[in-house]
């Protein structure tokens, strides 16, 4: 064979090579959902809840230590703060959307440049959780092209909240469910949140009976606490440096559920959450209430 014919055919194969592992990726994506980026936890634990995780998020570890679960997949590329993301990473990805809650609305100039911004809101004043968690999940569903993988989640924890129900006895005492700001002030929650929707859909009554804000809490001291009937649920994270302080502390050491030694500690939920918090919190609630009866 000619020299000339040989370099054009080893030419031709080189191209062959170079083209082919770029080739079949494309085929493969045909069909395949979004490549969506998230600030916002709540819409980035739904969508890992409907098979559909986001390809970036922010604040990844905080992300784990305040949702919990579901886990983000390793794959999930951090942005930095959802506050001030990494504008120049989430480029890079190039992403087909962006999914923000009216939180981060203020980012939306300088994330339009990027991708198309949706912002998706939960915990809209005066409309009751459930409701709204169900359109987020069907919302979303619909957003990744999967509506019955939307209906599956739905499905799913309504059986499970329901499972969880009838395995609680019939009269159960009130519970007065808390999150710590500070050594001496923590969230209480009350009606319009993630906590006291899943004790109603448990059967299980809420104990705070003050006002609560547009996100289902209030602040309170621990004075107020001592004065309220009710067993306390703590739900962590703690702050750095409160369980020290509250071990030295004589208000968190009389209140009646500390001095009984029956305070129920849970691992951190997102307490706002939707239908994944939702399922997390019952299932460790009863699960800690079986525990310690």
């Amino acid at each position: 064979m000619p020299r000339s014919r040989r370099l054009a055919r080893l030419a031709v194969l080189a191209l062959c090579l170079l083209i082919t592992p770029f080739a079949a990726p494309l085929a493969q994506e045909e069909g395949d959902a979004p490549r969506l980026a998230s600030l916002d936890w709540t819409l980035a634990e739904t969508l890992v809840a409907l098979g559909h995780p986001p390809i970036a998020l922010g604040q990844v570890a905080a992300y784990h230590a305040w949702v919990g679960e579901p886990a983000l997949p390793d794959s999930v590329i951090d942005l930095g703060l959802r506050s001030q993301p990494n504008l120049e990473r989430l480029a890079a990805l190039a992403p087909e959307g962006i999914l923000i809650s009216p939180m981060f609305a203020n980012l939306t100039p300088r994330l339009e440049r990027i991708a198309p911004v949706s912002e998706l809101a939960l915990y809209a004043p005066g409309e009751a959780p459930w409701p709204q968690m169900l359109a987020l999940t069907r919302e979303l569903a619909a957003r990744v092209g999967d509506p019955a993988a939307g209906e599956a989640l739905i499905e799913a924890t309504e059986a499970r909240l329901a499972e969880l129900r009838e395995r609680l006895p019939e009269e159960s005492e009130p519970l007065l469910i808390v999150q710590f700001m500070d050594a001496r002030h923590v969230r209480v929650f009350g009606d319009g949140g993630l906590y006291p929707m899943v004790l109603e859909r448990l059967g299980l009554e809420n104990a705070w009976p003050g006002p609560t804000n547009a996100w289902g809490f209030s602040l309170a001291s621990l004075e107020a606490l001592a004065a309220l009937e009710g067993r306390l649920v703590v739900v962590e994270p703690y702050p750095q440096g409160v369980e020290a302080r509250l071990a030295d502390s004589g208000l968190w050491q009389h209140q009646p559920s500390v001095s009984a030694e029956r305070v129920i500690t849970l691992p951190p939920v997102w307490s706002f959450g939707a239908l994944p918090s939702a399922t997390r919190f019952a299932e460790l609630l009863v699960d800690a209430l079986e525990a310690q009866p």
